[in-house]
């Protein structure tokens, strides 16, 4: 739909006299705008709402026209996704006497569940989310230092920016910010606004004395909703559902109706003896609100969620941190993301393991000391299955000895050529044996489970199940993988490094080459130049209008990593560098137009 404030086509041609003179004596010209007038705010394509749910008591297809809309993502069967959705927008919904409910689903919730459950499966205590205190001192030193990654609505970089800034100590700081931290407000320095104002660095006034009461908590700011309704009620005399009608002129951003309420609010606030120019004041002061106004129910809720999650982070750090990768489990570049937090929290994440893994990520513990262990079921090619039979089999008669001991016990059909293969590869059976010998007797290894499975299914006894004598598997004898063989079948099966980084070997090469360190780029003023050293993790070509090649490409070094973007000039300089898995060293220009800062490809030599 335009904007209240656009050119409308018949408004252009009233005036603009050049455009009307073409209009008047041009036909094709005529017939052209015509068309474009009858086209000129329909709407361009058809949008979801995230969770909007229309109700109605029959059938809506008999009271609406319903469509399909692709949904991101396919069915196990590999097919597209489709959500039904109206062709009707919301307001047309609702003049219909429709019923529209928002159902928000959250992750989070699951998250902070599989949380629970870990730490009642590992340490034995119940936590009840729901009574944790709300004043401890861990969780709002952690949301102070803006370890915020994984935490609900405060993990983006300007949310970590502010909240060091502001240094929440209580629950209302979080609503607000999760209120504020929005185009509207960050555009009109609200967020800034509030932090001065909560550390005494701005004065706190209020345009009348009634307006303290409301606006104390949010230090004279209009942060809810709620505040402009009770503003209304207090100082106007409206009723609830007067300030409701205000509540939507102002969230809505209807102007017809803001213009209406202007007036009726303006004659009930001198009514209450409120002098006309304050009560101007009071409107204009309220009217910017509409731009960016928030439900305060919803901001707490949020609020709750964020404390709830930076609490578990803060207090049960591993838990917290292996349900998080459970649950990010099919988003490989943000369960790298989370391993690497966990690194800074000192907390080591182990390849997968037949005597250790679950299903999903876990908390195992050594010497005193917790690690994250990788689940059987991030494994690629290893289905459920056979990661389910082989858990259950060490969970009921205990850890597996050899490779022997785990063929002899385990006899499900899906332990083929590939899944075993994966298995040895990723290093999940590291402490049955070596990589290399199993994976050059993988034949052997075969032959020896098949014969087994088929010794298991016939009822007959044969010698070795008379005598209970265990047939003996025998390997050739084979050298040790090389670490760099090791890191590229993790990379290939686990979609990420995990036991090492490669780039440790080239650290002192890189240090030498490389000026700066990717962490300590957005430091760096736009335009600064810079040279990285580090390697590329992937590789996003693309085609410009013009037909030739560019590309997009993420590079990471031991402190972070960051988006190279490589414009076809330069990438005809050197093409065959950019692949996956190479160290190389970049020279190019800061760019800091979006939330992260990027980096503009000049130069680039492989490392060796």
């Amino acid at each position: 739909m335009l904007g209240e404030n656009k050119t409308t086509i018949p408004k252009a041609i009233k005036e603009v006299k050049e455009l009307k003179d073409l209009y008047d004596s041009n036909p094709d010209a005529k017939r052209l705008l015509d068309i474009a007038q009858r086209l000129e705010g329909v709407a361009r394509h058809a949008s979801t709402h995230a969770c909007g749910v229309v109700i109605s008591a029959t059938a809506l297809n008999e009271i609406v026209p319903l469509q399909y809309v692709a949904k991101s993502g396919s069915t196990k069967k590999g097919e597209q996704q489709k959500n039904i959705v109206t062709q009707y927008e919301m307001h047309a919904i609702e003049d219909l006497g429709l019923l529209k409910m928002d159902f928000l689903g959250l992750r989070n919730l699951t998250i902070i569940e599989d949380t629970i459950n870990l730490i009642k499966a590992g340490e034995n205590i119940e936590i009840n989310i729901d009574k944790i205190p709300l004043e401890d001192k861990n969780t709002y030193k952690l949301l102070q230092a803006a370890k915020t990654t994984g935490v609900f609505q405060l993990e983006s970089s300007g949310m970590k920016k502010y909240l060091k800034e502001l240094k929440p100590t209580e629950l209302e700081d979080l609503a607000v910010m999760v209120a504020l931290y929005r185009p509207g407000p960050l555009d009109a320095g609200m967020v800034e606004e509030y932090i001065l104002r909560k550390h005494g660095k701005k004065s706190v006034t209020y345009l009348h004395p009634r307006l303290e009461a409301i606006l104390k908590k949010t230090y004279g700011i209009i942060v809810y909703q709620e505040q402009v309704m009770q503003i209304a009620r207090e100082l106007a005399g409206f009723s609830i559902s007067e300030a409701d009608t205000l509540r939507k002129a102002v969230g809505k951003k209807i102007k017809k109706l803001l213009d209406e309420q202007r007036e009726k609010m303006l004659n009930g606030m001198i009514k209450n003896e409120i002098s006309k120019n304050t009560a101007e004041k009071i409107w204009e002061f309220i009217e910017p609100f509409a731009r960016y106004g928030f439900n305060r129910s919803h901001a707490v809720c949020y609020s709750l969620i964020a404390y709830q999650t930076a609490y578990l982070k803060a207090n049960f750090t591993s838990e917290f941190m292996a349900a998080l990768m459970t649950n990010e489990g099919t988003e490989v570049e943000r369960v790298a993301t989370l391993i690497d937090e966990c690194k800074s929290l000192n907390i080591d994440v182990l390849p997968p393991s037949v005597n250790e893994s679950r299903l999903n990520f876990s908390v195992v513990g050594k010497d005193g000391k917790e690690f994250i262990r990788f689940g059987l079921g991030a494994v690629k090619n290893v289905g459920l299955g056979i990661a389910t039979a082989l858990i259950e089999e060490r969970q009921k008669n205990g850890p597996y000895k050899d490779m022997a001991d785990l063929l002899l016990r385990v006899t499900n059909k899906d332990l083929n050529k590939k899944s075993m293969e994966s298995l040895i590869k990723c290093g999940a059976m590291d402490e049955l044996g070596e990589r290399k010998q199993f994976l050059d007797n993988l034949e052997q290894i075969l032959e020896y489970s098949h014969t087994n499975a088929k010794s298991k299914l016939s009822a007959q006894s044969d010698l070795f199940g008379s005598l209970n004598i265990k047939p003996v598997l025998k390997l050739r004898p084979a050298s040790a993988a090389t670490p760099k063989e090791k890191l590229s079948w993790e990379k290939e099966l686990l979609g990420l490094y995990v036991s090492a980084n490669p780039l440790s070997a080239y650290a002192d090469k890189i240090k030498n080459l490389a000026r700066n360190q990717i962490k300590d780029l957005t430091k760096l003023p736009e335009g600064s130049f810079v040279s990285l050293g580090g390697i590329i993790s992937s590789i996003h070509k693309i085609t410009t209008k013009s037909g030739q090649p560019m590309l997009f490409a993420k590079l990471e070094d031991l402190t972070g990593k960051i988006e190279i973007v490589v414009f076809p000039s330069t990438l005809q300089n050197n093409p065959d560098i950019w692949q996956e898995g190479k160290i190389i060293l970049i020279s190019g220009k800061v760019s800091l137009r979006d939330a992260e800062p990027k980096v503009i490809c000049d130069r680039t030599q492989e490392i060796k």
